[in-house]
């Protein structure tokens, strides 16, 4: 039962995911799967690929030596297609789309000396991997490269064969060097392919297929189907990838656990009806943002009561008041909520404080302001854009909603503080900034608007 952290957005302070282990073990992970983008420490000329954020070398090591006391394995990924390397212009001329981050161009050897480079940095930082996860999800794009497009005309030649070709040579790149280490794929371009296609490749021999798919009612026969297919093309062993947040919506403050848990439990159906021998684990997916360019979804410390419910359902083989009990013990809450979204009580899990006030903001601040500046009828009828345009506004009118905008301003800015100190200690400041602007700054700036304008007038 892996743990997925997606670094890519949001990169927690090493301390605090050090502080967060011994509780994912608690609840029943057996492993991480770190996908680290742009917060690893490269070096040389792989450089100018690390965030400002980025972890150190010593913090790294720190941290996997803390997952590996907690009896975590570690399983790092590295996102073939490299949207955070490609939109680099130093590496743009490797792109299978000129205009395009999206994809590598697999014609170029430039390309695979730069696969080649990235793995080794990664395997150098880590001791005793058994699974390396190369990525090849979503890979758009293609084939429409010039290059690819020429090579598509040559007899025989498929998108198939192409996409194919290339998990191939990624995975050939990883083994030659580091024969111990399984290459792990997400599987979403393996689908749709046919048993012959798939078997001709090699590529089942070469890496273990991650079958994901994060839905609240997946088709379960037909997740059984592709475990039998797959098996039959000569793939070794399967994976599959549940989700504990980032998959309900691209801007989602808060994680709807129900959700979450009925997808862990249709994968346990889906276990269930497959051959015991064939399946290597589950990865619970906590995507932190949609793509490398999208805007933040669900912080991680405000996931934690749905990857606590997932991860002990997993464990238990389902969700009872039993499971429940446990939950609520091992996070410190009291009254743990499946289908509706967590009331404001506190947890004593790292990073609870955080969880507490952005549900308070995401029910409250932009309907509270809406409410002032939209249905009150003294603002909507005597302090309208065209009257604070303008600076005019009746004495006593004003009486009538400034004491409640001035408190309110107040009151909010007092919760945002508090926020951001709890944010503070474990997120940098490049993540908080942009989770004010995404989902506080819009409603307290017009809140302030007002304020400011009635001062004025």
């Amino acid at each position: 039962r892996l743990v997925h952290l997606d670094l890519k957005g949001a990169a927690p302070r090493a301390q605090y995911l050090e502080r967060v282990l011994p509780l994912l073990r608690s609840l029943g992970a057996t492993g991480l799967l770190l996908e680290y983008e742009d917060t690893f420490p490269y070096t040389g000329p792989l450089e100018r690929l690390q965030a400002p954020h980025a972890y150190s070398p010593a913090e790294l090591r720190a941290l996997l030596s803390r997952a590996r006391a907690q009896g975590l394995d570690v399983v790092p990924l590295l996102p073939f297609p490299l949207q955070f390397v490609l939109k680099h212009r130093e590496f743009a001329h490797l792109r299978e789309v000129k205009a395009l981050p999206n994809a590598l161009n697999p014609h170029k050897e430039e390309s695979l000396a730069l696969v080649k480079a990235m793995i080794d940095q990664v395997m150098a930082l880590h001791e005793d991997l058994q699974w390396f996860h190369i990525g090849c999800d979503e890979v758009y794009y293609l084939g429409e490269g010039e290059e690819s497009k020429q090579w598509l005309q040559q007899q025989d030649n498929t998108p198939e064969k192409l996409c194919l070709s290339h998990i191939k040579a990624v995975a050939t790149c990883l083994a030659s060097s580091y024969p111990r280490v399984t290459p792990i794929v997400w599987d979403d371009m393996l689908r749709g392919m046919s048993e012959e296609t798939l078997a001709e490749s090699g590529v089942p021999q070469l890496v273990q297929p991650m079958i994901w798919d994060y839905a609240a009612d997946i088709d379960v026969e037909g997740k059984v189907q592709l475990v039998e297919k797959y098996r039959r093309c000569g793939f070794s062993k399967v994976w599959f990838a549940s989700a504990f947040k980032g998959a309900t919506g691209v801007n989602q403050p808060l994680t709807p656990i129900g959700h979450h848990l009925r997808n862990q439990l249709q994968w346990l159906q889906v276990a269930g009806r497959s051959p015991a021998d064939v399946l290597q684990g589950i990865a619970l997916t906590g995507w932190q943002r949609y793509d490398h360019f999208s805007v933040l979804c669900e912080l991680l410390p405000v996931a934690i009561p749905s990857l606590a419910v997932c991860l002990q359902a997993l464990k238990n083989g389902g969700y009872s008041e039993k499971v429940k009990e446990n939950v609520e013990n091992l996070l410190g809450m009291s009254n743990l909520e499946i289908d509706t979204f967590m009331s404001t009580s506190l947890g004593t899990f790292p990073g609870s404080n955080i969880l507490t006030l952005v549900t308070q903001v995401s029910f409250y601040l932009k309907s509270s302001v809406d409410e002032l500046l939209e249905r009150n009828r003294y603002v909507t009828g005597w302090f309208s854009p065209y009257h604070r345009k303008r600076k005019i506004v009746h004495p006593i009118i004003m009486h009538h909603f400034q004491p409640d905008a001035v408190s309110l301003l107040s009151k909010w800015n007092a919760v945002v503080q508090d926020l951001q100190a709890a944010m503070e200690q474990v997120f940098h400041r490049c993540a908080i900034e942009e989770w004010m602007e995404e989902n506080v700054h819009p409603s307290l700036q017009k809140l302030q608007q007002v304020v400011d304008d009635l001062d004025e007038a």
